[in-house]
């Protein structure tokens, strides 16, 4: 069984661990546009592949705080690691916590097997409900992390007696009756192996579908496991974001001590304009990384205590996401600014992490709705909006 094989693992320590091979595995993911089977490997190796699943599936049910670290750590060190660990996390987390007994059975039951979940849960597909589960027909873009994943997500919609039914499922397809797009040409997040990809009255039992806004699990008693999907994700947004900002103030910062711009013989650290703006973009980082962990963590404790996960919970989770997305770009901005000419030479941190930024902030999942909806429910507006 699993829970006789798992390991507890401290996220932050085992991600800080990976620092020497995702250094040299970088490069490569980018070129193949899809993370490297060495830094698979070694994600694998390290436990944070499961470190999100439900103990059942190897898990170790960590806290919301441990995962956003985990995951700022993982994004300070690339973009591209950074969005595989919100992507492939999460995925395999849903799978091993709101699957049925018999759906777990077929991802999880073998201990010996490396699953990995990616794609995308957005309801672009059809199901055509038929005796068992469903024939699902649709089309995806951006399926983060299916280059390297066994079982890839397909949001739908059913349709039961040739009726379309408001309801929005996710199935966990195997990749073998998954169409892939050779597509991924872009121009940050290269290694994340984001491909579009398709799939035609492909069946999938119903016991690998879960409903997208399910926050009741079948296993594992963490907070986490009961505040959902939508949750999750926007943590994980959040902290990318914040990750890789981080490591472009930390590298602009080293390169201050020795840069000097043409026609200014002192340092660019001593100059104070820099000073002024380094000190600025640092403080608007620290107020975005509290208020992320502020609004997740006060949710997170709710829920422990045994209640509501309510729309306005929610809502402060998503304006805490979406903020520090935006402070973060904003920070990537002045740090790509300030370095000069060595931030837009290829190969460098800061070009790749200014690259991905601008990709990765362009996700409908932290755009301007997020306020709007949010705004709408703090000011009586609405009672709720579940896409929050």
């Amino acid at each position: 069984m699993w829970g006789d094989m798992k390991t507890v693992i401290d996220g932050l320590t085992a991600a800080m661990g990976l620092r020497e091979i995702s250094a040299h595995e970088a490069t490569e993911s980018e070129a193949g546009r899809t993370m490297s089977d060495g830094m698979v490997d070694a994600l694998w190796d390290s436990g944070l592949m499961t470190f999100m699943n439900t103990p059942e599936a190897g898990g170790t049910e960590p806290s919301f705080l441990e995962v956003i670290n985990t995951w700022i750590e993982l994004a300070w060190q690339d973009g591209s690691l950074g969005w595989i660990g919100i992507a492939n996390f999460p995925s395999a987390m849903a799978a091993s916590a709101y699957l049925p007994d018999e759906g777990f059975a077929e991802m999880f039951g073998d201990p010996s097997k490396r699953v990995t979940a990616g794609g995308q849960f957005f309801p672009n597909g059809v199901g055509t409900k038929v005796d068992g589960g469903y024939l699902i027909t649709g089309s995806w873009n951006f399926g983060s992390g299916t280059g390297h994943s066994d079982y890839v997500a397909c949001g739908f919609m059913p349709k039961v007696g040739g009726e379309m039914v408001f309801d929005l499922l996710a199935g966990f397809v195997h990749r073998d009756d998954v169409t892939f797009g050779d597509n991924w040409n872009v121009q940050g997040l290269r290694g994340t192996g984001s491909y579009d990809y398709s799939v035609a009255e492909v069946f999938v039992p119903e016991h690998r579908c879960f409903g997208l806004f399910r926050r009741e699990p079948y296993r594992g008693t963490s907070p986490l496991f009961k505040m959902g999907l939508m949750a999750i994700t926007a943590a994980g947004h959040a902290s990318w974001a914040l990750g890789v900002a981080k490591s472009m103030l930390d590298d602009v910062a080293e390169l201050s001590l020795t840069k000097s711009r043409m026609s200014d013989m002192e340092p660019l650290a001593r100059r104070t304009t820099f000073q002024r703006n380094f000190a600025h973009h640092t403080g608007m980082w620290r107020a975005a990384r509290a208020g992320v962990v502020e609004a997740f963590t006060a949710a997170e404790e709710a829920v422990l205590m045994g209640n509501e996960l309510t729309p306005l919970m929610r809502a402060d989770m998503r304006i805490a996401a979406t903020y520090a997305t935006e402070a973060s770009r904003e920070i990537a901005q002045f740090a790509h600014l300030a370095a000069g000419t060595t931030a837009i030479r290829n190969g460098s941190r800061l070009e790749r992490a200014f690259r991905d930024i601008f990709t990765g902030t362009q996700h409908a999942f932290i755009s301007e709705k997020t306020y709007i909806d949010s705004a709408q429910l703090l000011l009586g507006l609405e009672t709720d909006k579940p896409g929050l």
